[in-house]
């Protein structure tokens, strides 16, 4: 089984949600973004799944994030929030092996 198409669906979906929340305009926190009715980000995603699988992803992604670039920067803005938690909760303790 190619693992390596699971590893980099992961990364390419948070990508996508970032630049769909972008296309729709949403000013909340990227976690709690969300596309639903937003004709803008519906036409994006429209492009991109119209291309099936006659394109190479990267042409994909291009349509929908404007970059042929995977970036896991997306990952960290979603999990941001949490990541701030954790800090928050580990302060002043030991931690490690």
């Amino acid at each position: 089984v190619p693992y390596t198409r699971y590893f980099l669906a992961f990364i390419l979906q948070f990508q996508f949600h970032r630049a769909l929340s972008q296309a729709a305009n949403c000013a909340l926190p990227i976690h709690r973004c969300s596309i639903y009715e937003s004709a803008e980000a519906g036409k994006k995603l429209n492009a991109m799944l119209s291309m099936g699988l006659s394109r190479p992803w990267p042409e994909a992604l291009e349509k929908i994030a404007g970059t042929r670039q995977m970036d896991a920067t997306a990952i960290l803005d979603y999990f941001k929030p949490l990541d701030a938690w954790l800090d928050e909760q580990i302060k002043g303790k030991p931690v490690g092996w």
